[in-house]
């Protein structure tokens, strides 16, 4: 039928995006509450491989489907993306499934078990033509981006090394998720793409990295310290940990000062500017949307009612990268990690 010259066109800009929850655990719950703070968001329902699971966690929070299966879910036609925030070595199997099914994906971090695991994932995603993002909020953190404006401004000069730690201490509990091995269990890849995305999203991609750590009674590694090298002289040394205390703070050094991004970074409550002969100058976190997850929400719902694939702030060609070197890491320590 020929269209009406005054047919009222629908307005895609505005178009709800209908998102699917994959896993009813603790980390999924964590992020529900800012999913919803998203304009033109409608959460369609929950899978997970237990229907009573499923269902449990679709009547605690009010979500109007639970199925059995991520295929039941994604390929609802009402959902058009799927947070995926099973146990890591879960996430490959829930990610190309979804991407099957023709709905895109935010995985949570780690992106995958293993590099092969991560880049399948992408892959997939890339040939159905479909969104990928791996859920790294940090990078899309207020405090972050304020640090990001301060060396694009030239407040520290050029930024030539990076300081980070994160610790986490715990008691070793061999039943505990953190440490059990066949759910992904230890320091890396809990704490690890933390610690590595901070320092590839300031100083760029790694020539190379250097690790050393321990490993816990049951062979999973309970710390480690990477040093990596960005080229023309550029470095970051980070520090992980399940075994031990520590501040959880970054600390971005250039040629005329540097920033203290606070404890703890991933979720920071601001940063501290230092420049030799002048007063320390603070900054604290503004434009906080909930508990912080709900900045990189924003950023895929934009990006999946556009028609993209990806996002600029946390594209694939970076979670490829740091899963690579968290690969190399692992393989330094003698741990093997295995996708499910």
């Amino acid at each position: 039928m020929t269209e009406q010259p005054n047919a009222e066109q629908p307005n895609t800009e505005q178009r709800e995006i209908g998102w699917g929850i994959v896993g009813p655990g603790r980390v999924s719950a964590t992020v529900l509450s800012d999913l919803r703070l998203v304009p033109g968001v409608r959460v369609v329902g929950v899978a997970s491989r237990s229907l009573d699971r499923a269902q449990a966690f679709a009547d605690e929070h009010d979500l109007p489907q639970a199925c059995d299966s991520v295929t039941a879910l994604a390929s609802d036609p009402d959902v058009d993306v799927v947070y995926i925030g099973t146990p890591h070595p879960g996430h490959r199997r829930a990610a190309l499934e979804a991407i099957a099914a023709g709905a895109g994906v935010v995985v949570e971090k780690a992106f995958a078990a293993t590099f092969a695991g991560a880049e399948e994932v992408v892959q997939s995603a890339q040939s159905a033509g479909v969104f990928c993002m791996e859920a790294m909020w940090t990078r899309f953190h207020p405090v972050i981006m304020q640090a990001h404006a301060l060396i694009d401004a030239g407040d520290i000069g050029e930024l030539r090394s990076i300081q980070g730690d994160l610790y986490a201490l715990r008691e070793f509990d061999a039943d505990d998720r953190l440490f059990k091995p066949e759910l992904g269990g230890g320091a890396m890849l809990d704490l690890g793409p933390y610690a590595l995305h901070v320092a590839t999203d300031f100083l760029g991609h790694a020539e190379s990295i250097h690790t050393w750590g321990s490993k816990l009674p049951n062979g999973v590694e309970g710390q480690a310290t990477m040093v990596l090298d960005h080229g023309n002289g550029r470095h970051s040394s980070l520090m992980i940990s399940l075994a031990a205390a520590g501040p959880g703070r970054v600390i971005l050094c250039g040629t005329r000062g540097f920033i203290e991004i606070l404890p703890r970074f991933h979720h920071s409550p601001g940063l501290v500017l230092n420049r030799p002969g002048e007063p320390s100058r603070e900054f604290p976190a503004e434009g906080l949307i909930g508990k912080g997850y709900t900045h990189e929400f924003i950023a895929a719902t934009e990006a999946v009612r556009a028609g993209r694939t990806e996002v600029d702030r946390v594209p694939v060609v970076d979670t490829l990268h740091v899963q690579s070197l968290m690969q190399r890491a692992l393989d330094d320590l003698g741990v093997t990690q295995r996708d499910d």
